[in-house]
């Protein structure tokens, strides 16, 4: 079988074992022999027949060509030729041009391609010859339609305007038809430019076949036309299919630790830092970043952004303030989330005045602070002691439209407390508790009864503890503790024990901290039989016996004091210091 596709400019000629193949140029003209087309050393067989409206002829051309063979047993696969144009004078009548175009317009082409349709079957192995080199295909060609990519002959030879389609289609994510121009470009010895095997790139991994986009790269390595972008796509594809540790491999394999030559630019290394952000591997973030340094190249606001925001959630403070100065000193300006992140770790690491002093520039440049870098703020400032600086950046909070919520109202509550401001503290807590909108919770009653506890309001504390059971709280054992140590310090331990009574019946488990409240305040209010009765009743602890030991020694309780000394040895428990000293300070005396 003889088939002419006119519209393509290219001739398959098919016998019923063997092909030949011939892509031309210029107008073809008729010829009688149809058993040996001589012009073109190709042979026909016996059983031949051209198929053109019946109408058979051979045809000439002012190229010479190259041609191709392959044989199967059922199948017959024609491979790319590539043609070398060579001027020759053929000199042509009119009839047999009008007799060529009479038949392209019996012909329909309306469902072929405009550079022709041939197949490049998967596991079909053969060569093709262009003088004396051959052209391999390879076998491992990814099918993405139906198991095949089909291979064309090209009309265009400009390889920027090919390169632009393959660009266009990658663009509108129609795979199929840019692979195969790309494939055609490669097989018809064309080389598309950068910018569209980019393109193919990103299209191909959008599209998940990540074999192909490989095996694109390696085309592209292997001709030196990838950029930046290329290795990004890849190592970005990686990281996502095969995970970071391969990335990171292959990363190297390219000499991304190297300071030799390579067409890397700094988009490359934001890959890897991201990549890196993403498991929170900071130590490898941080080789990539020195090896950008020791290359020459100077970081973008992403970059920084990245190691920042890397450095800061994974604790390395140092290295982030490194990565922000470094960005100053390039004359970079850094972002909002840059410069909340840096006053989070300045927050964390007590440094509230440069903490303060980005507040302001973030303000200078208009920017606007969220809430939480504005609570870390107020809270830093509010260890610190500086209360009049952290109401000053609560208004500034109000001001940019900020609600303050309970974290804002704990950091004001534990400025105050921190300042020795207990009435203050107590008076905005009162003033949290008339507002409705204001939502209570287990931490501000808390710093609220740690003011009664420094000002010795055990009847305020008792309230805020039942307030807090009522609002439906759970009320945990430091709250309890608190309200003891309130009645230990107004020398009330009665009321602490009817407090300690109520905080077993909840079932609220005591700890050391309430069993020393409790006895000491019983030691004060000289209740010796509730002292004795809480050593029975809990576990011993050495804690309990040196703070029992060391009451009864300052009320005169030489006796008993010995009595106890002696029983905290047998049972191996050491005594502390001050419980040594008062015990040979007061050896040789006696009393009950």
């Amino acid at each position: 079988m003889v088939e002419l596709l006119r519209n393509s400019s290219s001739v398959i000629t098919t016998s019923n074992r063997f092909a030949c193949q011939a892509c031309f140029y210029g107008r073809p003209t008729t010829c009688d022999s149809v058993n040996c087309c001589r012009k073109y050393s190709c042979c026909l067989f016996d059983g031949l027949a051209i198929k053109s409206n019946r109408r058979r002829w051979a045809l000439r051309t002012r190229r010479s060509l190259l041609y191709g063979f392959t044989k199967k047993n059922d199948l017959i696969i024609v491979s790319n030729m590539v043609a070398s144009i060579e001027p020759e004078l053929v000199s042509e009548d009119e009839e047999e041009y009008k007799l060529i175009e009479k038949t392209k317009e019996d012909q329909d082409f309306d469902s072929l391609p405009p550079w022709g349709n041939i197949v490049v079957k998967q596991d079909c192995d053969f060569e093709l010859k262009s003088g004396s080199q051959p052209l391999a295909v390879s076998k491992k060609l990814k099918m993405v339609v139906d198991g095949e990519i089909r291979v064309h002959f090209l009309e265009e030879r400009n390889e920027e305007i090919l390169s632009r389609r393959v660009l266009m289609l990658s663009r509108s994510n129609k795979v199929r038809s840019a692979l195969e121009i790309y494939e055609s470009m490669k097989f018809s010895g064309l080389q598309p430019n950068v910018h569209a095997c980019n393109s193919l790139l990103s299209c191909l991994l959008r599209n998940e076949l990540l074999d192909d986009a490989l095996r694109v790269f390696v085309f592209m390595r292997t001709n030196e036309i990838t950029s930046g972008h290329s290795y990004s796509l890849i190592l970005k594809a990686i990281a996502n299919v095969q995970g970071f540790d391969s990335a990171l491999n292959m990363f190297v394999e390219f000499g991304g630790y190297s300071r030799a030559k390579k067409d890397f630019d700094v988009l490359v290394y934001n890959t890897m830092i991201s990549v890196c952000g993403r498991v929170n591997n900071w130590i490898e973030a941080e080789k990539i970043w020195r090896s950008m340094q020791e290359n020459g190249y100077i970081g973008t606001r992403v970059t920084y952004s990245l190691l920042v925001c890397i450095f800061v959630r994974c604790n390395q403070n140092e290295l982030a303030l490194d990565a922000y100065y470094e960005m100053i000193q390039n004359g970079l300006k850094p972002g909002d989330d840059i410069m909340q992140a840096v006053i989070g770790l300045c927050t964390k690491e007590g440094k509230w005045d440069l903490a303060l002093n980005l507040f302001q520039c973030m303000l200078d440049g208009r920017l606007k602070p969220n809430q939480i870098c504005c609570n870390a703020l107020i809270n830093s400032l509010g260890k610190a002691g500086k209360v009049k600086l952290a109401f000053k950046v609560y208004d500034t909070m109000k001001s940019l439209g900020h609600t303050p919520d309970t974290y804002t109202w704990n950091a004001l509550l534990n400025a105050l407390y921190k300042a020795n401001q207990h009435a203050d503290a107590l008076r905005l807590f009162e003033s949290l508790k008339r507002d409705q909108n204001s939502q209570l919770n287990i931490q501000l009653y808390n710093t609220a009864l740690m003011s009664c506890q420094k000002l010795g309001l055990w009847e305020k504390a008792v309230q805020l503890l039942w307030q807090m059971g009522a609002s439906g709280l759970l009320v945990s054992t430091p709250s309890y503790n608190l309200v003891i140590s309130a009645c230990e310090v107004a020398r009330k331990p009665k009321v602490a024990l009817q407090v300690y009574e109520h905080m077993v019946h909840q079932k609220c488990t005591p700890d050391t901290f309430t069993h020393l409240a409790l006895i000491r305040g019983c030691i004060w209010g000289s209740l010796w039989a509730e002292v004795d009765e809480i050593l029975k009743n809990v576990a011993p602890d050495a804690s309990l016996y040196n703070a029992v030991i060391q009451g009864m020694c300052l009320r005169g309780k030489f006796k008993s004091a010995k009595k106890l000394y002696t029983r905290m040895r047998e049972i191996h428990f050491k005594p502390d210091g001050k419980t040594r000293a008062l015990m040979l300070q007061n050896f040789h005396k006696d009393s009950t």
